[in-house]
């Protein structure tokens, strides 16, 4: 059976940036802001605090393991308030390897975090993640933890086939941190949908068969619900549409389709449900930006 979850972390193809072990002690914080990018942390010891533009914030305690699919502000800082002039100071290189330092630099920290920043090398990563949640809270998970930080550990080393081990452990610890994020908890997009039983279904029958010339009324048919109680459910759940969700699932196809080379626009555009290639060059084009002749022409260049 199709696992949407497995699919759109593998299209994002990711991959390890940076990660470090960062300690804090007294008062201090940083920012990230506006990156685009993935990043992801694991409290190891203590607690601190975590705010997401646009969303309340958060006390971590230790085991506690957030995952924001692209950064976009949010700030890390101490329990206590920092002053002003405390604020903002980037962490400074500590003895150990991959190690940093926040605030006091003297004296044990009150807090330790492995922290990871990303990057999905999908050219076209903006249309997965914008099916993923905004972030991911996920709490007492100790197989998280161990994959941040054997994650860690290999970022560190210069072993025999590192990049790819980085990658695979990188693609474990996206799925296992999606999948362990309560349904209802969660915030809008394919996790909390797929935790829903009902819509599970529909959303594994759309990747399933994704040129299948979908209607309203069949795809609540898979979820065993009527058409207005399965597109409100849907649109709760994933924060767009049913059939918004699934032109965007068949355009990340396509886009992946046309990288690598393999097929014609018009088998392309059979392969995700569309009778003719000049229609699927109007979706296209209104959806990514660019036709697919010239979107495969740029790919090329940039390869």
């Amino acid at each position: 059976m199709t696992d949407p979850l497995a699919e759109v972390v593998s299209l994002l193809r990711p991959g390890v940036r940076v990660t470090k072990i960062v300690g804090g002690a007294g008062r201090w914080s940083v920012r990230r802001a506006e990156t685009g990018q993935p990043s992801y942390c694991v409290v190891l010891d203590g607690r601190c605090r975590l705010a997401i533009e646009g969303s309340p914030e958060l006390i971590l305690e230790p085991g506690d393991f957030v995952l924001i699919p692209a950064t976009w502000n949010f700030a890390m800082s101490s329990v206590e308030a920092p002053q002003p002039h405390e604020a903002d100071a980037p962490p400074v290189a500590a003895r150990g390897p991959g190690e940093f330092r926040l605030g006091e630099q003297d004296g044990a920290p009150d807090v330790r975090f492995v922290i990871g920043h990303c990057v999905f090398d999908s050219p076209d990563a903006s249309l997965l993640v914008s099916l993923l949640p905004r972030f991911v809270h996920v709490q007492g998970e100790a197989r998280l933890a161990l994959l941040a930080q054997l994650v860690g550990d290999e970022s560190r080393e210069r072993r025999p086939a590192r990049e790819v081990v980085m990658a695979r452990l990188l693609e474990v610890l996206l799925i296992e941190a999606l999948r362990s994020a309560p349904g209802t908890a969660a915030a809008p997009g394919l996790v909390r949908a797929l935790a829903d039983t009902r819509l599970a279904q529909a959303l594994r029958r759309m990747h399933e068969a994704p040129a299948r010339a979908w209607t309203m009324a069949e795809l609540a048919q898979q979820a065993a619900l009527s058409r207005s109680a399965f597109f409100a459910r849907f649109s709760r759940a994933v924060g767009r549409a049913p059939m918004e969700y699934l032109l965007a699932w068949r355009m990340a196809l396509a886009t992946s389709l046309l990288r690598r080379g393999a097929c014609s626009i018009a088998e392309v555009a059979q392969q995700v449900g569309y009778s003719s290639a000049s229609t699927f060059s109007v979706a296209f084009a209104r959806h990514v930006g660019v036709p697919p002749a010239r979107y495969v022409r740029e790919a090329a260049l940039a390869a």
